[in-house]
C-alpha cells in the first residue's frame, strides 16, 4: 500500500484497522469508509496510550487540562470527531504523536479529498517536496569526495564515489540526540557552524541516517537559485522531512529573500500540523556571524528573523581532530580505511583530517606553485570573493585584473595565450575532482515573463558576462585569511567598473574601496552600481548629496530606491521631505512675524495663506506623510511608528492606536510600549488625576497589559519598564520578581543594567552578584565591571583576586585584567609577565596591550612585529591603536605607516585618513592626486563610523 509520501505512517495505521487499499491507480476507499477507519484509528491510538500511561480518564483530563466530558466524549466510539486542540491535549499528555493524530483527525474530517493516493506520477508525484533519503547520494547533498571514483560496468560516472570511514566527534553527539528527538516527534533545526572543508555536511549526513530505515524524507532546495527554491515549497514540506539547508548564508542570507525564508522556517518548526521535521544546515563562521551580528543603534536590522532563528541553534564544528578523534580515524585505518591510512600520513600532527580529504592541500599547492599568470587569476579571484563579489566571476574581469598582480619580468614574458593556458591550468582537477577555478553557468529562471526583480537583473546581467567561472571553497577562504592585509592593484578595480555588472557586485566593492580609503575608485563604482539598480547605493548617494547639501541630487537618489521598492529609501526621502516642508513652512511664517508694517490682521492672513502653501506642496509634491504612508503600506515598521505619531499628535487616538498595533504585529515590540504609554495618558487625561499603570478600579489596565504582551514576546525593555511601573506603584515584591524574571531568563543586558543601577544606589553586593552573573553567561565586559567596581571601592587584593582567578581558569580575559592593573601600579615587569602568558593563549587583544607597553619604553620594532602577528590572526584594528599611540609619542611618519596599513585592510580611520590624505589614495598606497567628479562632492562625511 502507498499513500501520500508526506505521511508514511498513515498507510501503517490504515493497515492495521483491517482496512485494504489498493496501490496506485487500485481502487480506493470511498470517503465515509475513510473517514470511519482513521476515526477508529485515532481511537485506538488514544486506547493504547491510555492503558500504557496507567491513568484514569478522570487523570488523564487533569493532565491534559481538559474537561472529563470532553475526555469522555473523545474516546466514545460513537461520539463525534475531536477537535484538533482536544487531540493536541491528548497526544501530550499521554506522549504519543501529535502529527500522527491530528493527521488521522484531518481524515476523519476531511476523507479523501486531503490525502492523495501515491502513485509516484503526475502531479502526485509533488504533493511534498524531497524523496525518500534511501534514495540520496551524498554526494547528492554536496558531501565532499574523497578519492577517485569508483566506475564499474554499467554504472554511471561519479556513482561510485568513495567516502572514508566516519569518526564521530562532539558535534556528533549534539546532532544525533537532536535527530533522536525529530524520531520521537520533536521537530529541530541545528545548524553547524565550521571553516571550509571541516566536515560539516558529512555530519549532517550521517546524523539523518537513522531515520532513512523509518520512512523520512530528505528535501534539498537549489533549483533555479537556493533561496527561490526554498521561498517556493518549504510552505508544502510535510512531516517527517529532512529540510537540508548546505551553506545556509545563500538561503538565510540572501539579499532579496533571506528573512522571508527565516520566517517560513520558522512557521515550519512550530506548525503542530507538520511535525516532526528536522532541519539541517552549515554556516562557515564569517557567515554565521553577519546573520547573528546585532545591528548598530538606528542602523538597519538585515537578518533580525535568521538571528531569532539561528539563537541556541548553532554547534561548532572544529577545525581539526583531536586526539581522540585522530586515535579513531587510526582504528578504522587499521582496520582497512585506505583513505584515512593515506590522510594520517598527512594530518597526524595538526589534525586537519577533513581539509585533507576534500583535497585543500593540493589546491594550496596548485596556488602557491603555479606559474604566474594562474597565481594572478587566483588571486584576483580570491580578493574579488573577499571584497564582496558574488560566487560566479565573468572571465573578462578576471583576466583584465590579474595584469597588475604580476611581476614586471613575468608580465613581459606573457604569450598571447597566456590566459587561455593559465584556464587550463586551473581547471584541472586536484584530489577529490575539485578544481582551483572551474567554469560553471547561470541555471535559467524557468519563471512567466513580466516585470524583472532585481534577482532575475542580477542573474541576467552575470550570465550576459561571457564565460563565469567558479573559486574552489578552500581557496576563497584561504584568500580571506591570507589576503586580508592586502589593497587589490588598480587592474582589479579598472576591470571591475568595466567588466561588473552585477548591482550587488559593484556596491559591495563600492563599499570595500570606500572602506581603504580608495576614494576615487569608490565615487565611480558607487554611480555604477547606482546606475546598474542597486537601492543600496542609490540610498548612499542620496545619504552624501544630502550631507554635501544638495537636495535635489539626495531626493532624486532617495526616490529611484523607492520606486524600486526599497522602504529604507521611501522612509528617508518622506523624512528629507518633512524637513523641506516644515523649512517651508516656518520661512514663511517668519516672513509673516517679521513683517513689522503690516497690520495684525494682514500677518493673521500670511499665515492662513502659508499654512495653505504647504498644504497645496505636500499634495502636489507627493509630500512626507504620502511617502510614509506607501513605506507603511509596503512593510516598513518605522514608517508605520512615524504615522502613529502624527495620528497621536492630532488627537487621533484610534488611528494612533490602530498603526501603532500594525507595527507591533510586525515584530516592533517597542510598539507596544508606544500604545501602553498612550493609553496611559488616555487615563490620565480622562481624569485619574495620575498616569498609571492601573485603572481607577484597581485592575491592571491595557496599557500594563499590551507591557506584558511586549514582555512575553521577548522584549527585555517592557519587562524592565513592567517593574519599573510595579516599583513606582509601591509594589516592591511583583517589581523585584520582574526584575529578578528578566535576570534568571538569561538577559545578559538586563544583568548588566539591573547591576549598574544597584551600583548607582550603592548596593555594592547586590551589583557585584549580578556582575558575575553576567560574565558567567559570557559577557567579558560584565567581568571588566566587577574588577573595577572593587579596585573603586578600595578593594585592589579583591579585584586581583577576581581577575587571578579567570586568569588561572584559562580566561586570557583574566590575565589582561590583571596585567592592566599591575601597570597602573607601576608594576611594568609583572605586567608584561601576564600579558605575554594571554599572547601565548593566542589573545590578540593581549598583544595590542603588550605592544603598546613595549611602544612606551622605545621598543618600537618589537611593538610593530607584535602588531603585525595580531592583525595576521585578524585583529586589524591593531594598527590603528599603535598608530594612535606612537602619533601621541611624536611618532609622525611611524604612524603614518600604520595608518596606510589599517587602510589597506578595510579599517582605516576615517578623520585620520582625511586629514593625511584628503582625495583618498591610489591603490599602491600613494596620495590620491585632486580629481574632478563629475555630478557629486567628494565625501567628508565620517563613512563607517
Amino acid at each position: 500500500m502507498s499513500w501520500n509520501r508526506c505521511s508514511p505512517w498513515f498507510a501503517r495505521s490504515m493497515m492495521n484497522t483491517g482496512e485494504h487499499i489498493g496501490y496506485g491507480s487500485g481502487p480506493v476507499q470511498s470517503g465515509k469508509t475513510e473517514r470511519n477507519t482513521a476515526l477508529t484509528a485515532l481511537r485506538e491510538r488514544l486506547e493504547d496510550g491510555l492503558a500504557k500511561s496507567r491513568l484514569t480518564k478522570t487523570q488523564l483530563a487533569a493532565r491534559a487540562d481538559l474537561g472529563r466530558t470532553t475526555v469522555q466524549t473523545a474516546f466514545q466510539s460513537n461520539g463525534p470527531v475531536p477537535s484538533a486542540a482536544t487531540v493536541a491535549a491528548l497526544a501530550r499528555a499521554l506522549k504519543l504523536s501529535k502529527s500522527e493524530l491530528l493527521e488521522l483527525r484531518r481524515i476523519a474530517v476531511d476523507g479523501n479529498g486531503g490525502l492523495a493516493v501515491w502513485d509516484n506520477s503526475g502531479d502526485d508525484a509533488r504533493a511534498c517536496p524531497g524523496r525518500p533519503i534511501k534514495q540520496w547520494n551524498p554526494h547528492e547533498l554536496e558531501v565532499h569526495p574523497a578519492g577517485p571514483a569508483l566506475i564499474t560496468p554499467g554504472s554511471k560516472a561519479g556513482t561510485g564515489r568513495l567516502l572514508p570511514g566516519y569518526v564521530s566527534r562532539a558535534h556528533d553527539r549534539v546532532l544525533a540526540d537532536e535527530v533522536h528527538a525529530a524520531g520521537a516527534g520533536s521537530s529541530a533545526l541545528v545548524m553547524l557552524v565550521g571553516s571550509s572543508s571541516t566536515g560539516k555536511t558529512r555530519a549532517c549526513w550521517e546524523a539523518v541516517q537513522p531515520l532513512a530505515g523509518r520512512g523520512w524524507r530528505l528535501w534539498h532546495p537549489f533549483d533555479p537559485t537556493r533561496a527561490e527554491a526554498a521561498l517556493a515549497d518549504l510552505m508544502r514540506v510535510g512531516a517527517r522531512t529532512v529540510v537540508w539547508l548546505n551553506e545556509a548564508q545563500h538561503y538565510l542570507g540572501d539579499v532579496a529573500h533571506g528573512e522571508r525564508i527565516a520566517a517560513a522556517v520558522h512557521q515550519l518548526l512550530t506548525d503542530s500540523a507538520r511535525e516532526p521535521v528536522l532541519i539541517l544546515g552549515t554556516l562557515w563562521p564569517e557567515f554565521a556571524a553577519q546573520l547573528t551580528a546585532q545591528p548598530a543603534p538606528r542602523a538597519p536590522d538585515p537578518h533580525s528573523r535568521a538571528r531569532e532563528l539561528l539563537a541556541g541553534r548553532t554547534v561548532v564544528v572544529p577545525e581539526a581532530f583531536d586526539r581522540e578523534a585522530l586515535a579513531g580515524a587510526a582504528a578504522l585505518a587499521e582496520n582497512g580505511d585506505r583513505l584515512l591510512a593515506d590522510a594520517l600520513t598527512r594530518t597526524s600532527t595538526d589534525g586537519r583530517m577533513t581539509q585533507d580529504l576534500a583535497g585543500a592541500p593540493e589546491l594550496l599547492r596548485r596556488h602557491q606553485q603555479g606559474t604566474p599568470a594562474a597565481q594572478a587569476i587566483l588571486n584576483t579571484a580570491m580578493d574579488a570573493r573577499r571584497l564582496g563579489v558574488g560566487l560566479h566571476l565573468p572571465q573578462a574581469f578576471l583576466t583584465d585584473a590579474a595584469t597588475d598582480y604580476l611581476a614586471d619580468l613575468d608580465y613581459d614574458q606573457l604569450p598571447e595565450d597566456w590566459a587561455e593556458r593559465a584556464y587550463a591550468e586551473l581547471a584541472e582537477p586536484v584530489h577529490g575532482k575539485q578544481a582551483p577555478l572551474r567554469r560553471t553557468g547561470i541555471r535559467p529562471r524557468r519563471r512567466p515573463p513580466g516585470k524583472l526583480d532585481s534577482t532575475t537583473v542580477t542573474r541576467t546581467a552575470a550570465a550576459g558576462s561571457g564565460p563565469i567561472f567558479r573559486l574552489a571553497d578552500y581557496l576563497e577562504q584561504h584568500g580571506r585569511t591570507s589576503r586580508h592585509l592586502l589593497c587589490p592593484p588598480a587592474s582589479f578595480w579598472h576591470a571591475a567598473h568595466a567588466h561588473l555588472n552585477s548591482p550587488d557586485d559593484l556596491n559591495s566593492l563600492a563599499n570595500a574601496a570606500q572602506d581603504r580609503h580608495r576614494l576615487q575608485w569608490a565615487h565611480h563604482l558607487r554611480y555604477r552600481a547606482a546606475a546598474t539598480g542597486s537601492t543600496h547605493a542609490q540610498i548612499r548617494l542620496a545619504e552624501l548629496a544630502q550631507f554635501a547639501g544638495d537636495r535635489d541630487s539626495a531626493e532624486a537618489f532617495f526616490e529611484q530606491a523607492a520606486d524600486a521598492g526599497n522602504t529604507i529609501a521611501m522612509v528617508r526621502l518622506a523624512k528629507l521631505k518633512e524637513a523641506s516642508e516644515n523649512r517651508f513652512v516656518t520661512t514663511l511664517l517668519e516672513e509673516a512675524t517679521t513683517a513689522s508694517d503690516a497690520a495684525t490682521t494682514d500677518v493673521e492672513t500670511m499665515m492662513q495663506r502659508a499654512q495653505a502653501q504647504a498644504r497645496q506642496m505636500r499634495e502636489e509634491n507627493l509630500g512626507a506623510e504620502a511617502w510614509y504612508q506607501r513605506a507603511a503600506n509596503a512593510g516598513a515598521v518605522e514608517a508605520m511608528m512615524w504615522l502613529a505619531r502624527a495620528r497621536e499628535k492630532r488627537g487621533d487616538k484610534e488611528g494612533a492606536e490602530v498603526l501603532y498595533q500594525q507595527a507591533a504585529d510586525n515584530g516592533d515590540t517597542s510598539a507596544l510600549i508606544k500604545l501602553a504609554r498612550l493609553r496611559e495618558r488616555h487615563v490620565d487625561i480622562e481624569g485619574t488625576g495620575k498616569a498609571g499603570m492601573h485603572e481607577p478600579n484597581g485592575h491592571m489596565s491595557g496599557a500594563e497589559s499590551l507591557h506584558q504582551q511586549a514582555a512575553d514576546k521577548g522584549d527585555i525593555d517592557a519587562l524592565l519598564q513592567l517593574a519599573q511601573a510595579r516599583e513606582r506603584g509601591g509594589d516592591n515584591e511583583a517589581a523585584a520578581s520582574l526584575y529578578e524574571q528578566a535576570a534568571n531568563a538569561g538577559a545578559v543586558e538586563a544583568m548588566v543594567r539591573l547591576a549598574r543601577a544597584r551600583e548607582k544606589r550603592g548596593d555594592k553586593e547586590g551589583a557585584e552578584v549580578l556582575y558575575q552573573q553576567a560574565a558567567d553567561n559570557g559577557d567579558t565586559s560584565a567581568l571588566v565591571k566587577l574588577v573595577g567596581l572593587r579596585e573603586h571601592h578600595g578593594d585592589v587584593e579583591g579585584a586581583e583576586t577576581l581577575a587571578r582567578q579567570a586568569a588561572t581558569s584559562n580566561d586570557t580575559e583574566g590575565f589582561i585584567l590583571l596585567a592592566q592593573m599591575r601597570e597602573r601600579s607601576g608594576d611594568e615587569e609583572s605586567a608584561e609577565s601576564l600579558y605575554q602568558e594571554a599572547v601565548n593563549a593566542g589573545s590578540t587583544a593581549a598583544m595590542v596591550q603588550l605592544a603598546q607597553l613595549w611602544e612606551k619604553r622605545g621598543d618600537a620594532q618589537s611593538a610593530e612585529r607584535l602588531v603585525q602577528r595580531a592583525a595576521d590572526l585578524g585583529h586589524t584594528a591593531a594598527y590603528v591603536q599603535l598608530a594612535h599611540l606612537r602619533e601621541g609619542l611624536g611618532g609622525l611618519s611611524g604612524a603614518d605607516a600604520l595608518y596606510l596599513q589599517a587602510a589597506d585592510t578595510g579599517r582605516p580611520v576615517y578623520t585620520v585618513s582625511l586629514h593625511r590624505w584628503p582625495w583618498g589614495l591610489d591603490p599602491d598606497g600613494t596620495p590620491t592626486l585632486p580629481w574632478e567628479q563629475s555630478r557629486q562632492q567628494r565625501t567628508t562625511s565620517p563613512e563607517g563610523e
